[in-house]
């Protein structure tokens, strides 16, 4: 699975893929998580790609046509339009408080569309508005790329004493996060 996540400067973006590279191999499986980097600071665009499989991944380039995108900054799809080259069985996992309906009809999406408003449970359950973690839990919800408790380990190797908070935020928006198939 190809996984391509579009964020700011210090959304998280970067550790998202790292993360789940590491849950990945962790699992017994192959991954590569590595970002996209020019002269970026804090709230520029930021690209950070994942790959995940069962065999071994002798890709060593961009996602051009990913599985998956997962967008941290909804204001990017105005921007960059990131499922522009999207597979088409692919789908969009989006950081949005609008419905599924809203997003189809403001910018035509036929994927997958799997939203949760993932800026409102990181500042309930981080107390700050990074969404990393939160955008992982619908991921794992959208994908099963790898299982939630897979992420445990490497959660705590990140964050440390913060991995509870980290940890709770990915599965309250797992559990809240909406998927809408692919409309023809």
């Amino acid at each position: 699975m190809e996984i391509r996540f579009h964020g700011r400067g210090g959304q998280g973006a970067v550790t998202s893929v790292e993360l789940l590279a590491l849950a990945a191999i962790n699992e017994g499986k192959f991954a590569q998580g590595f970002p996209s980097f020019g002269p970026e600071r804090r709230g520029a665009p930021v690209l950070a790609f994942c790959r995940v499989d069962d065999k071994h991944i002798r890709l060593r380039c961009k996602i051009l046509n990913p599985d998956v995108v997962v967008v941290l900054d909804p204001s990017l799809l105005r921007i960059q339009n990131p499922p522009a080259d999207l597979k088409e069985n692919g789908i969009i996992v989006l950081n949005t408080y609008k419905s599924p309906a809203e997003i189809r009809r403001e910018y035509g999406y036929k994927h997958t569309l799997v939203l949760v408003d993932a800026n409102k449970i990181a500042r309930e359950v981080l107390g700050v508005p990074i969404v990393n973690t939160t955008m992982l839990g619908a991921l794992l919800k959208a994908t099963n790329v790898v299982a939630v408790d897979s992420l445990d380990h490497p959660l705590k190797e990140r964050f440390g004493a913060l991995a509870v908070k980290n940890f709770n935020a990915l599965k309250v928006a797992f559990e809240h996060t909406i998927i809408e198939e692919r409309r023809p």
